[in-house]
């Protein structure tokens, strides 16, 4: 008889071999410069975004001390909805402890086993999950397919749908054809579940994502997640949807019921950052005007929101590349599979606002060293 952990042992020792192994390392801020992390203004280390993480502490705590459904719901907590409602013009805020529990909230009581529902084949782990998790039928569309979408619709003997796609995603840095999904779900009568965590702050008028740039989110069929933990340098999540949707989260949501309010800190930071951005517009242009540098020096297009990725010949090519980097002073990511919808094995690169001229001179000279074949 082997023993309880073999079967464990046995897949680490397969990782190992494919060169699909993760590995945590403890990183310092300002070592070196950053690619890699998804703090696309700049604004983790901001004083006003500081400042405000250290008076929440001290005005409420250190956390919330309860689900917002008990006593969590602080008045920071409204602020903050307050403030996400004024930046991208939606409806009404519902804001969670992390963006994965967003879209698990929004999914999970959106969807049920009276539900098909139709997922970009791109889709991050998070909405996979959230999928899953609604015991809905679900349907795989292919990339950025609007057909597709629409066939697999159209196919459809379930009384609901939902759609779900990221507007800017992670991996490739492509951005969806809202414009056309809103439109299609309008048409067909389902709902769109659309994940903006990699557009706002970025995209948009003054930061407000891709679906207030194409003034879409006042039609009440569209629901918008995202995150805290990039743009706005905190940690939390944020449901984006007409006021019925946001009260049947409040009373169905399990990732929302049964879960401590999202901390103090976090959106005090959160709201400071959003504050700086309304004060400092320009700094979405910079992250696009440094984003274009760096995709020049790798051969990739530019992309539409702060994220590209260049595709190498494997993981193991991947991870040496990550590291000659580090050893150069610059910080890049690794995706590997099955991180990559496509199973690719790509450098991951991410521009911030921050970056200075000096810094890109030099990760563009060390990126283009990277990828020397343009694979």
């Amino acid at each position: 008889m082997t023993g309880p952990l073999e079967w464990i042992r046995d897949a680490a020792a397969a990782r190992e071999e494919a060169g699909l192994v993760r590995r945590l390392s403890v990183t310092t801020p300002g070592d070196v410069v950053d690619l890699a992390g998804n703090d696309y203004l700049g604004l983790r280390t901001h004083p006003a975004v500081v400042a405000a993480a250290v008076a929440a502490v001290e005005t409420y705590g250190t956390g919330a001390g309860a689900s917002r459904l008990v006593t969590g719901t602080l008045d920071i907590h409204e602020q903050l909805e307050d403030a996400l409602v004024r930046l991208t013009g939606a409806p009404s805020a519902l804001v969670l402890s992390s963006g994965y529990a967003a879209n698990l909230a929004a999914l999970t009581t959106l969807a049920d086993a009276g539900t098909l529902v139709v997922s970009d084949e791109h889709a991050h782990a998070s909405l996979i999950d959230g999928c899953r998790l609604s015991r809905a039928a679900v349907s795989v569309a292919r990339h950025n397919d609007l057909e597709h979408v629409a066939e697999l619709l159209a196919r459809r003997d379930t009384p609901r749908a939902v759609v779900v796609a990221e507007s800017i995603y992670s991996v490739l840095g492509d951005a969806a054809p809202v414009e056309d999904l809103v439109a299609l779900t309008a048409e067909t009568g389902a709902l769109l579940v659309i994940d903006e965590a990699h557009a706002l702050g970025v995209v948009g008028p003054g930061g407000a994502g891709l679906l207030a740039q194409a003034r879409l989110l006042e039609a009440e069929h569209v629901i918008v997640t995202s995150t805290l933990s990039k743009s706005f340098a905190a940690q939390g999540g944020v449901v984006l949807a007409h006021p019925d949707v946001r009260d049947h989260l409040v009373n169905t949501a399990r990732p929302f019921i049964y879960d401590t309010g999202l901390a103090p800190a976090a959106a005090g930071a959160a709201l400071a950052a959003i504050g700086v951005l309304r004060e400092h517009p320009e700094l979405a242009a910079r992250v696009h005007a440094n984003a274009a540098r760096m995709a020049q020096a790798c051969g990739v297009d530019a992309p539409d929101g702060a994220v590209m990725s260049v595709v190498m010949p494997g993981p193991h090519e991947t991870v040496e590349a990550v590291e000659r980097a580090k050893a150069q002073g610059i910080r890049v990511g690794a995706f590997r599979p099955p991180s990559t919808p496509d199973g690719t094995s790509r450098l991951r690169l991410t521009a911030h606002a921050d970056h200075t001229s000096d810094m890109l001179d030099r990760a563009c000279t060390v990126l283009a060293g990277l990828v020397p074949a343009r694979v």
